[in-house]
């Protein structure tokens, strides 16, 4: 079947079918790129994408409607045309006109307006008729009694209204419908679908109404970014005891992840992004630490003591925790008292200036060998190395450091209890952990 976009379906038939089945006129129509504004004969106005194989296509393709409108006032031959299949092949209905999008998106005010003004002129036309039924309305009316039935069969209880069942009868959500809550609950608030008795358009109205509110007193006091707000407060925690901030290439060779052990041969090299066979994106901030080690060792003063933040990239799968693109803090001493007691008191004194509680714990990984681990319950915050370690002899490294690295997403999920990681990311979702999609 040829499937047809929906601005050319509303054009062959001129008409509009709604979610509740109502078959609509259709006054006008204007298309940009992507969407439709549509305004119906009712005064309706609604913008929906202009999609081949959405449910208003598939009932204007097959001609399924439950009712007309009976504000629209279309007439009965039009209907009953519209409800034959295989009619009107040739003939336009409505003329779909393409606007440019900064016309397209038009102040919502203006068509309020046209909406009321149609609601008007449907009002004045309702009102006459009002007048008619009322006159006929005087004349005694016949009365007409009903025969009374009995049915048989039927035990008591059944004919007894059972009043406290909607009042005791739960909601049941579709997945959708709640995922579409969960995405528009702040921290630290919670539901419970299997007791919830509201509707979901009354909990989607309620938790809409707060996260305006929020975005809006967000915008009138504070108006910083939450990622970047966490970046700026950890350059000047590193600044102020003597760290050097650097900024390393986003874009690097791929023989750098080679020096850090992580081969073409290696499972790890399947989550890197690579730009070309010789270029990738970094997955982790270590090469340029080490790079500046090498070249700033013997220039600057004992010890030597780095940091960066931005962003990397790693193939990552999907959960509450990991990202494809995050933001990594990494800081390194290089030189003189580099023992794991000195790393464990500046990751103590780093998180309690962020306020942020942790354990400490033994582990290993491919690239480093033993690691220290610095956990938030279940939550990986950070993963540290006191070296010497072998693969500082491939970037040239004689010198004993010790070193650290958080993900900024993390700590930020951990900070202001957010329920998944997306909330506290770049993201066109969510702007300081509040939906965005309103």
């Amino acid at each position: 079947m040829d499937k047809r976009s929906l601005d050319s379906l509303i054009s062959k038939t001129g008409f509009w079918v709604s979610r509740s089945g109502h078959l609509h006129g259709i006054k006008n129509c204007e298309t940009s790129q992507n969407y439709i504004r549509i305004t119906m004969d009712c005064g309706e106005v609604i913008k929906v994408r202009n999609s081949r194989s959405s449910r208003a296509a598939r009932l204007l393709r097959n001609r399924k409607y439950h009712k007309a409108c009976k504000k629209c006032r279309v007439p009965d031959e039009k209907i009953k045309e519209f409800s034959k299949r295989g009619s009107m092949k040739d003939e336009i209905k409505v003329t779909v006109r393409t606007v440019p999008s900064a016309q397209f998106n038009l102040n919502t005010n203006n068509i309020e307006k046209t909406a009321v003004a149609v609601e008007a002129e449907t009002t004045q036309v309702s009102a006459a008729t009002n007048t008619q039924n009322a006159e006929l309305a005087k004349k005694p009316a016949k009365k007409v009694v009903k025969p009374v039935t009995q049915e048989k069969n039927v035990p008591q209880k059944q004919q007894k209204p059972n009043r406290n069942k909607n009042n005791s009868a739960k909601t049941e959500f579709t997945q959708s419908q709640k995922n579409r809550i969960l995405s528009l609950l702040g921290p630290g608030e919670m539901i419970s679908f299997k007791k919830e008795k509201r509707s979901f358009k009354e909990i989607e109205s309620t938790l809409l109404t707060q996260r305006r509110q929020e975005l809006r007193t967000m915008y009138e006091e504070d108006r910083e970014n939450l990622l970047g707000k966490l970046e700026r407060t950890i350059t000047e925690f590193f600044v102020d005891r003597g760290f050097l901030e650097i900024k390393s290439p986003i874009m690097i060779p791929f023989e750098y992840m080679e020096r850090m052990g992580v081969g073409e041969d290696k499972k790890l090299a399947e989550q890197i992004f690579r730009i070309d066979d010789n270029m990738c994106l970094r997955p982790m901030l270590a090469p340029g630490l080490y790079n500046c080690l090498h070249k700033f060792d013997n220039v600057l003063p004992d010890p030597i003591r780095i940091f960066e933040i931005g962003p990397c990239y790693r193939k990552e799968s999907d959960g509450k925790s990991h990202l494809e693109e995050f933001t990594m803090l990494n800081f390194c001493q290089m030189g003189s008292r580099c023992s794991r007691e000195n790393l464990e008191y500046l990751i103590e004194e780093f998180l309690e200036f962020l306020g942020i509680d942790y354990e400490i714990v033994a582990d290993s990984c491919m690239v480093y060998g033993d690691t220290i681990d610095v956990m938030h319950k279940d939550l990986e915050l950070s993963s540290a190395v006191v070296g010497p370690i072998p693969m500082d002899m491939d970037w040239g490294i004689d010198k004993p450091w010790m070193g650290a690295g958080f993900g900024l997403e993390r700590l930020l999920k951990v900070k202001h209890d957010f329920k998944n990681i997306k909330r506290s990311s770049r993201s066109e979702s969510y702007y300081n952990g509040i939906g965005t999609n309103l």
